[in-house]
């Protein structure tokens, strides 16, 4: 019996779920689960790298006490952070996270170098404050860039510290900003526009390729020896290549992040794109999500948080399935990406301080719902396509509300599911390694044999 590890972590937390496949259908396993989180310092939002890396390990300690020792093991996360190590392959520290305030004015130093219409042009990717390319700039303005020689996105640096073999993976590149979106490679025009290290970028392995057995001192602390593979490592992507799409469907990966967008074979790099914020992320099989980032369920995380978590997501649903007021926030806005205070942050937006906790909750319903409505809108004139169906995948799609409201606002024919979109899409890469004659197609026929996907 073969069993696959998907390491696959959040923002907020993570998760080791055992994946096979038997009979046609796919039949996963969690087994270990451990929270994730930024952590406050005097440098701002840091990442906790050490804690990540002893909890990788402690997941996969899992399997030998249950006795049921993977074949594979892949670890995708979340984009655009990374680690810098030196000419000894030790850390450069701190791990900067990507809510860190540093990046604040860093773009419009950037475009004095290569304006931002060169630059979507080359990359395709979006204008976020937090991408890697602003991050990159910030460690040449700071000296730091100077005595590194290696860089490493967050799951190639966990799959490091598991097999010792250094290798960057294209899907989590294309988030940096820096890869070419036609040459699928890192742009060295646009890296020496901004005086950045050519020397520290490895060439860039696809989802489904193999990085190394783990090290000994791993295969000696968890008991047995693994390959560790390239899954989508951005968990966009991993969402993606298990998410049930086609021509003329859109998906929603709800998370943290709403993630909404169609799955394309070819970049869309034009003004119009560049305009309306869309960006062109590396996928399976060298597909482009063309997709749209928007917080989601950050702003009701945050929300439960600055109520120490009294209530529970379904009750505040119901407190906002019982509330008539639809007044509208733009999620997008950077006022939401870190407040102290995210109800604070969403009534001052509204010019209502005092408004009632559940008015305040419709609001955050009513605001995603109306964005993802303007992003089909939005792609649709794009790129040509007509919408018929969106596909929400990701714990978010487990809010109905949220779903009746999309469906509501956007027209469309909505579905949910899988909940795991992100883990599965990871196994499917790790099934496709053992498995050549396993494509994408038919893995996505798995996914849809073997999960439960609701029509809304």
């Amino acid at each position: 019996m073969s069993y696959c590890l998907a390491v696959d972590i959040g923002a907020s937390s993570g998760r080791h779920i055992l994946g096979e496949v038997k009979n046609g259908k796919i039949f996963t396993e969690e087994i270990y689960r451990f929270e994730n989180g930024m952590i406050n310092s005097d440098e701002g939002l840091l990442w906790d790298i050490k804690s990540l890396t002893e909890n990788v390990i402690s997941g996969i300690e899992k399997c030998k006490e249950l006795g049921k020792i993977p074949d594979t093991v892949a670890i995708d996360t979340w984009g655009v952070d990374y680690v810098l190590l030196d000419k000894d392959k030790k850390e450069i520290m701190p791990a900067f996270a990507y809510r860190n305030s540093r990046t604040a004015g860093v773009p419009e130093k950037v475009f004095g170098l290569m304006s931002k219409e060169e630059i979507y042009k080359k990359t395709g990717i979006q204008k976020q404050d937090y991408n890697t390319i602003y991050q990159l700039f910030c460690e040449k303005e700071s000296g730091r860039l100077e005595s590194a020689e290696y860089f490493l996105m967050i799951p190639e640096y966990l799959s490091f510290k598991l097999t010792g073999e250094i290798k960057n993976e294209y899907t989590n590149a294309t988030t940096t900003g820096l890869v070419n979106a036609e040459d699928k490679t890192w742009d060295t025009e646009l890296l020496n526009a901004l005086g950045l290290k050519n020397s520290i970028f490895g060439n860039l392995s696809l989802p489904g390729e193999y990085i190394g057995n783990f090290t000994p001192e791993i295969k000696n602390r968890v008991g047995f020896d693994a390959k560790v593979v390239f899954a989508p490592s951005h968990d966009t992507a991993a969402a993606v290549a298990a998410c049930p799409v086609d021509e003329n469907t859109m998906f929603i990966s709800s998370g943290t992040w709403s993630l909404i967008g169609t799955e394309n074979l070819s970049p869309e790099t034009g003004a119009n794109a560049m305009e309306a914020n869309f960006t062109n992320e590396g996928g399976i099989d060298y597909r482009f999500r063309f997709l749209k980032n928007i917080m989601g369920m950050w702003l009701f995380q945050n929300i439960r948080k600055n109520l120490d978590k009294k209530y529970t997501y379904d009750e505040m649903m119901e407190m906002a399935q019982n509330s008539t007021f639809t007044e509208k926030i733009d999620p997008t806005n950077s006022a939401f990406l870190a407040p102290e205070n995210m109800i604070d942050a969403v009534n001052e937006y509204l010019g209502k301080p005092e408004l009632a906790l559940g008015d305040t909750l419709s609001s955050v319903y009513h605001s995603l719902a109306n964005s993802y409505a303007l992003a089909v809108k939005e792609l649709e004139e794009i790129t040509g396509k007509e919408i018929n169906r969106i596909a929400i995948v990701g714990g978010g799609c487990k809010d109905k509300y949220l779903n009746e409201l999309t469906k509501k606002y956007t027209g469309k024919r909505v579905t949910a599911g899988p909940v795991e979109c992100t883990a599965i899409g990871n196994l499917l890469a790790q099934f496709m390694f053992l498995d050549k004659e396993l494509n994408l197609a038919k893995a996505r026929e798995l996914v849809i044999n073997t999960f439960d996907i609701k029509e809304i």
